[in-house]
This record gives structure tokens, sequence and C-alpha cells, in this order.
């Protein structure tokens, strides 16, 4: 009786990954980014060897894309080998199974006269074994015929649709033009350590930077999809391992590739000569001595112990990208079953009720944007921190809040009839322009309170959010109006990105040095220590300031700003060390005998 075949899993049908081994010009250009990142990347502060890291990842991964794997001459882990008992024909090749369980040509084997055994197994599980009255039918005989149809060959426990089945490449046109999109955000975001000096904004790019970066070699576009799309890449590189291993033990016939070992050849033999001739013109000019110790890598035991790991974990998360973009998983039909529609009282009364909250806020918000920071001082026992800075937080609260229960909603809901449909964008609408109110609000609670106190980082970045969040409920708008939302998520993420890199483009650190001065200007209130510890970004705006205000704010970042070496570069330092060079170094600025604002 012939065993059951074992059902494709989950991850046998989304993500087979490659079915061969990886080509040696996908493993040399890995090799090869990963070990410039390791060498130009700064740990301690931004600077341009993160833009040549990332761009050299980009490179090495757009190889692998565009380089497939060649076909295995083994079979995939995914199929369960049995030992081959069948000759096949010298016209007719064999077939072993493929990564997804279709069957597959492979090399033909040695001509044989006749079949002398079993055929052998072409499915997920072991076949059972012919009569010899089966072995002298022709019938037993492969076919090209039956190979090309794999209903022959596949059992129905086998088979699984067209929208499960992997695609052997990418996830179709507009996929690809997704997946390049996501990158090109990447490599933006990292390039903002290139022309910004503040750390902090650069840190939040890079976490930024890690989102992106997995949408562009994932290729996630529904929600469910983007959810799974981040548990891939490390799963990616412990998978990827067999795949390299593979790559490196291909031995090709000389004229039809490059060998690994004919590269390391090659690259070993290029270092040793620069190594060679770099000692002997380091030694013999010292300028170019100093070019040569920025190129190079920190030597010391310390530095080889960080190289090391960089190397490692870049190369760790270039090898399982490259395995994700050589084949990508199907994750664009991830999306939950249709929803049980709710009855229609159940979802209008709790909504009209919401709608009617809102209004009464709303109400009490116009008055108070109309009525000033005046109201604010004449209400009992309320300072501008507590109304803005409190306020702010359990507003932002209300606006996540809400936009839950739009989507739970929006599911929900029936839309089968015209009324049905009415009601939604009737309701779901007027919520959604009354949290556009709302966020007005907030934001107005974070300008009387900048206004106040003076202009902060965290007051910068919490308006940004808010801002960020109006946006997302016109979006919201629109797909209430429109009654579909699947191009919903990647906007979100989408404007998120840039919403942080025109955070970037405006140079927060200056404007909140600018906001600074001109308040000192008018009032004559500085808070010189929170100033002073802003990054070199701010110097242009600091050096506006009076004397002896200006050599006191600027004191501490002439002390502070460190000497970049060439992966260092940032436009950001070097604009500000001119205006640095000339402030003499009196101490900390807490030691100035300045008036300071709070």
């Amino acid at each position: 009786m012939a065993a059951v075949p074992r059902p494709p899993s989950l991850i046998e049908r989304r993500w087979p990954g490659p079915s061969g081994a990886a080509r040696p010009l996908v493993l040399a250009a890995l090799t090869a980014a990963a070990v410039l990142g390791a060498s130009t990347i700064t740990m301690v502060r931004p600077g341009l060897g993160w833009l040549v890291a990332v761009l050299a990842g980009t490179a090495a991964l757009a190889v692998a894309a565009v380089v497939r794997g060649k076909p295995s001459t083994t079979p995939p882990a995914s199929a369960t080998p049995t030992p081959p008992t069948t000759s096949p024909s010298p016209t007719t090749p064999a077939t072993q199974p493929s990564a997804t369980g279709q069957p597959s040509p492979a090399t033909p084997a040695a001509p044989t006269a006749q079949v002398t055994s079993t055929t052998p197994a072409t499915t997920a599980g072991p076949a059972a074994p012919t009569t010899p009255a089966a072995q002298a039918t022709p019938a037993a005989q492969v076919t090209p015929a039956a190979q090309a149809t794999p209903a022959a060959r596949v059992t129905p426990a086998d088979r699984v649709t067209p929208a499960a089945t992997a695609r052997p490449d990418a996830t179709g046109a507009s996929g690809r033009a997704a997946q390049v999109v996501w990158a090109a955000a990447t490599v933006a975001l990292v390039a903002v350590g290139t022309v910004r000096a503040a750390g902090w904004l650069f840190a939040l790019c890079l976490l930024a930077a890690v989102v992106t970066g997995t949408l562009a070699v994932t290729g996630g576009r529904s929600p469910f999809g983007m959810l799974l799309a981040a548990t891939l890449p490390p799963a990616a590189t412990v998978r990827a391992l067999p795949w390299a291993v593979r790559g490196l033990r291909d031995t090709r016939p000389a004229g039809s590739g490059i060998a690994v070992g004919r590269v390391l050849t090659s690259v070993a033999l290029s270092a040793g000569l620069l190594m060679l001739f770099g000692l002997l013109f380091s030694s013999a000019d010292a300028v170019f001595a100093d070019l040569v110790s920025g190129l190079l890598p920190d030597i010391s035991v310390p530095g080889t112990i960080g190289w090391t790991f960089r190397l490692l974990l870049i190369g760790g998360g270039l090898l399982g990208a490259a395995y994700l973009v050589s084949r990508p998983p199907n994750l664009d039909d991830l999306r939950p079953g249709p929803a049980r529609p709710a009855h229609r009282l159940e979802w209008t009364l709790p909504l009209v009720l919401l709608d009617a909250l809102f209004a009464a806020f709303v109400l009490v918000q116009l008055t108070v944007l109309f009525g000033g920071s005046g109201h604010v001082l004449r209400t009992a026992g309320l300072t501008y921190a507590q109304y803005a800075r409190g306020g702010f937080w359990q507003l932002l609260a209300v606006t996540g809040l809400t936009l839950l229960v739009i989507a739970v909603a929006a599911r929900r809901a029936p839309k089968a009839t015209r009324t049905d449909r009415l009601l939604v964008r009737a309701l779901l609408g007027a919520l959604t322009a009354l949290s556009l109110v709302i966020v007005a609000s907030a934001l107005y609670r974070m300008q009387v309170y900048a206004d106040a106190y003076g202009a902060t980082r965290l007051r910068l970045v919490v308006a940004t959010v808010e801002l960020w969040l109006g946006l997302l409920f016109v979006l919201v708008g629109v797909a209430v109006v429109r009654l579909r939302a699947t191009w919903l998520p990647r906007l979100v993420i989408g404007t998120a990105v840039l919403a942080l890199l025109g955070l970037a483009l405006v140079n927060p650190d200056r404007l909140i040095a600018d906001r600074n001065v001109d308040r000192y200007l008018q009032t004559g209130r500085l808070d010189v220590d929170y100033v002073s510890g802003l990054s070199a970004d701010a110097v242009p705006a600091l050096a506006r300031l009076p004397e002896p205000m200006r050599i006191c704010a600027l004191s501490r970042l002439a002390v502070e700003l460190p000497r970049d070496g060439v992966w260092a570069t940032n436009l950001g330092r070097e604009r500000a060390r001119p205006e640095l060079d000339r402030i003499p170094v009196i101490g900390p600025a807490s030691h100035c005998l300045v008036p300071r604002g709070w």
C-alpha cells in the first residue's frame, strides 16, 4: 500500500527558498560588502562610512537578485530522498522534486535499455514499489509528457492553490517596484548620518531603515505580510548557511564560471600588493600616511575584536538578505478571512455615542483655541506644563485608540446595502473629522508650551508625530469614503518614513537653536546648558548670540567636537568646525555667569 505523502507545510508553500546553491559571484559580492561595511562603519557617531556600507550592501543584494541560484545536483532538504532504482532511458531525463514539491528536470542518468526496478519517488513521501508486471509495461517508464504534467506525479495532498504557490523570483512587477522604493528609502535614511550631526536623529533613522530594509528584501505588502516579514531575516540567516556551503563546495568546470578559490586568491594577492606599496608610500609622505590611516580600520586588539564582530554581524545579515531576494517569499495574499458582519445596532449605537463625546470635547477645544494663552492662565490651578505637556500625551493616546476603533468598525460593519454603506461613511467620517480637530488641539498645546519655555528635541519630535497622525486621519478619511483600504498599511509606513526624512531635512537641532535664540533676543531668557548640549548642526544658529552668550553656548561644543577621519566625515560637523575653531576654551558652559531661562 502506498504511503500517504506528507502535505507541504506553510513555510514550504510560502517560502521554499532557492533550490540550488549560491553562485560564487553572489558569495564574492556579499563578502566584499561585509568587509567594506565592517571597515567603514563608525560606531560612535554618524558619518560617511554608514552610507558607503549601505550602498555596498545594496549593490551586493542587487547582484544576488539578478544572478539567481543555479539548479542543484542534490535533492533539496524539503524532499525525502529514496534510493533510486529506476534507470531512465537515454532520451528521457529523470525527475526529482523541486523545493515546492513539483517535478523538475535533472541531469540525465546513464543510458539503459529497460526499466529494471521501481521509479524514484517524486513526491514528498516515498513511493510504493511496483510489481514485476508493472516494470515490464511501457507505462512504468517516465515520458516527457508525464514530466510536463504535474498531476501525473503530484498527489492531491501536495497540490496547492495558485495563491499559495511561491513565485520563482520576485513578487510581480508592482512588488518589485515597491521593493526598489523601500530600498531607496533605506539608503536615504542611512544617508542622514552623512549630512546631519545629531546622533539622536540618526538613531531614529537607523531604526526606520531596519523596517524599510526588511520590506525591501521580503516584499510584504499586506498587514499580515508585513508582520510576518519582520520575523524572516533571522530565520533567513540560519537557512542560508547550507545554501552558502553548497556554493562554496561547488566545483564548476573550467570556463563555465569563476570559482571561489580563484576569487579568494585574487583578493589575497590584491590585498598583499596594496599593503606592501601602501606602507612604502606612507613612510615616504606624511599627508598620504594620514589619509591611509583614516581609510584603514584600527588594528589594535580592541579594534580587531570590534571589526570581527561587525564583519560577522553584517555578513550574516547580508547572507540572509541575499537568500531572501534570491527567491522571495509569497506574502502578498496573507490576509485575514472575511469577518462576520455585526448587526447594525451593535456598531451604530457605540459609534453615535462616541461621535457625540468627541463633538462635546471638540466644542471645548474650540473655546480654548480661540481663547489663547490667557484662558490657560485664568484656569484655576493650571500651569503651562500641566495643560500642554500632560494633556498632549492623553490626546496622543486618544488619537491612537481612535485609529483602532475605526479599523475594527470598518471591518465588522456590514456594507451589503446602500443604507449600511451610507452609515459607515457618515459615522466613521464624522469620527475622523472630529479626530483632526483633536490633533490640532494637541499641536496647539505643544506650541503654547514651546512658546513659554523654549523648543526642545522632545517637543519637536512629539509635534512631528502628531502631524503624522493628522496625515493618517486624512488617509483614513479617504479610505472611509472609498470603503477600501488595501493600500493604507503601506502608506502608514511610507508616511512615517517621509515624516522622519522631513524632520532631517529641516535640520532639527538648528531649528531648535534658532527658536531659542529668537526667544532670547525677545525676552532675554535662554537655557545655556541645554543649547550647548545640542549637536554641531546648531552652531550656525548659536553663532547669532551676542557676547558673552555666544562663547558660553559654543565653548562646550568646541571642546567636544571630534576630529573626523575619512569614514567619519559629516557635513554638519565640517560646517561647524571653522566657527568652533575660533572659540576660546573657557570650560563648561555652566561656568558662564549669564542669566538662565526656563
